[in-house]
């Protein structure tokens, strides 16, 4: 059996979509499984929207991702040649013919079928006319078969049958010596020995049209698979007004590419009830039978989930060094550059189950930055309060008696001192949070302590004390 070989090809006239990235992942999926071959190919002929800017929008997508390819990225304007040697073998072995047709001619034609209520397809006028040197500007069309059908046994939609009647003359080279879509991508798919080509099903008109192209020029046809695609909550199709559609605007909201990668794949394809995958579950038990035929519904929620559950259960470290950026973004580079990884993923361990997103814990860890930590005015006004000032002095001198720090000593310390004042726990805690974090909420407090360190703890207290006592 041939090695499998599959791609990922996009056009790069703007950012990477997410429906994009889910594309790219059920290949890349299935090329590791086979321990096949994934190739990374940027479709850019388009030279009025193509970008060098949107190139590079798609590699960082797919790095960030983990969606590494094997071959490329290739470029299609890089190829022209290949597309142009190969139109020339159409137009010689009789499979393609000049088209002198002008544009305006070809626009009345249009919306006089349209008119009529007829698919509007070129008429085929020139099919036959046997031009071999036009004088003026011209198109080179492929002679699409006229009787029976073409049909495409899809990997994920089963057997289709299209009838050939219904098939246009395509352009293959544009009157500039421009390929088309259609035809670069069967040449591209052929030479890059292509076996399968998974895609959006917003492409399932252009593979009947594709098929007779390989077959034309000698080459093997691959097997197609189409992909439904992603809708949004009010079932039609995902776009910026459901929220953000650019895979890199999940890493600068805070999502971790894991979580991405595990919603995306789920978002169309299941293994049972199972919600929660690793990468290495997810090769071992990706199949096309498990994909689903009808469009996906993309929730926010869900998504949201998703990511918190990660943030939970990966390596600390792993989210750690993902969290670094975002707190350079907050203006926090030099309090990063202050703390080791141990710490940082110290800090990750304190607040993670607070958090639903990366910019979520930039908020959480925000406090155990810096000497001096700033008061949330409501929290500093209701507990950092001249009452509380002489029993926060208590708890400092019998912390400052202790030499060095031990969470379970101070624990035992912080409770004797409730006992001996009889207080309840709570009137201490809060205005001792509140002073170290300056806010109302915190992980445990002895939690905080031990992040925080012996000198800074002390330190918040002090100041927490003048706070307090000056009301």
């Amino acid at each position: 059996m041939n090695q499998v070989r599959v791609r990922f090809a996009p056009s790069p006239t703007g950012f990477l979509h997410i429906g994009g990235v889910r594309t790219a992942l059920f290949n890349w999926l299935f090329a590791r499984q086979q321990q096949g071959v994934f190739l990374l190919r940027i479709e850019d002929t388009d030279q009025s929207r193509s970008t060098d800017e949107s190139i590079q929008a798609i590699i960082d997508g797919m790095k960030w991702v983990g969606l590494d390819w094997d071959e490329g990225p290739f470029r299609q304007t890089d190829r022209m040649d290949l597309y142009r040697s190969h139109a020339k073998k159409l137009l010689e072995t009789g499979h393609a013919y000049w088209c002198v047709c002008k544009a305006e001619e070809l626009e009345a034609r249009r919306k006089e079928a349209e008119a009529k209520g007829v698919s509007p397809r070129y008429d085929g006028r020139c099919r036959n006319l046997g031009i071999s040197r036009p004088a003026g500007d011209a198109a080179l069309r492929f002679k699409a078969p006229r009787e029976g059908q073409t049909v495409v046994d899809d990997l994920i939609k089963g057997k289709i049958e299209f009838d050939n009647t219904i098939l246009d003359d395509v352009i293959v080279l544009r009157s500039n010596g421009y390929p088309t879509y259609n035809f670069s991508v069967v040449v591209d798919d052929a030479l890059m020995r292509i076996t399968h080509v998974v895609r959006g099903d917003d492409h399932l008109t252009n593979t009947p049209r594709q098929i007779p192209i390989f077959e034309a020029l000698g080459f093997a046809v691959p097997r197609f698979g189409h992909l439904p695609m992603i809708l949004g909550s009010d079932k039609t199709r995902l776009s910026k007004r459901h929220g953000a559609t650019s895979i890199m605007a999940y890493k600068d909201m805070g999502y971790l590419p894991d979580a991405m990668v595990n919603y995306l794949v789920r978002l169309g394809w299941s293994h049972g009830d199972q919600e929660l995958f690793t990468r290495q579950e997810l090769i071992e038990k990706f199949a096309w039978d498990h994909v689903q035929t009808s469009a996906a519904v993309f929730n926010p929620d869900k998504l949201l989930w998703m990511n918190a559950e990660y943030i939970k259960t990966s390596p600390p470290h792993h989210v750690a060094q993902a969290l670094v950026p975002l707190l350079e973004q907050a203006g926090l580079q030099e309090a990063v550059e202050s703390v080791s990884g141990e710490s940082l993923a110290q800090l990750v361990v304190l607040v993670k189950e607070r958090a639903k997103t990366l910019v979520d814990m930039v908020h959480w860890v925000r406090p155990y930055f810096g000497e001096s930590v700033l008061f949330d005015r409501e929290a500093a006004k209701k507990f950092l309060t001249p009452t509380i000032a002489p029993l926060l002095q208590k708890l400092l001198s019998r912390f400052e008696a202790v030499p060095s720090f031990s969470k379970q000593g101070w624990e035992e310390i912080f409770k004797k001192l409730v006992e001996d004042e009889g207080v309840k726990m709570g009137a201490v805690a809060q205005p001792v949070r509140v002073a170290l974090t300056g806010r109302t909420a915190s992980p445990g407090l002895f939690e905080v302590m031990e992040v925080l360190g012996r000198e800074r703890t002390l330190f918040r207290l002090r100041k927490g004390i003048e706070r307090a006592s000056t009301g």
